[in-house]
């Protein structure tokens, strides 16, 4: 089960991106914007399955500013 932690404060379309956490807090999902640079994606060491998403810097300093 994912509850919604924080999104993206600019957000004027409902569909932003989100931080959601899991049962227990033990992991979190990010939904975001799909990295596709190729110049970015050669920097990313990342395997075969996994993906990189842009996350609004704000979106996270707002959960975190939440948390203190």
């Amino acid at each position: 089960m994912l509850r919604k932690l924080t999104g993206d404060p600019n957000c004027k379309n409902g569909s932003c991106p989100t931080l959601w956490g899991t049962e227990g807090e033990r992991s979190y999902v990010v939904q975001g914007h799909v990295v596709t640079d190729p110049e970015q994606l050669a920097q990313l060491d990342h395997p075969e399955g996994e993906t990189a998403v842009l996350v609004p810097a704000a979106m996270l300093e707002e959960y975190f500013r939440a948390q203190r």
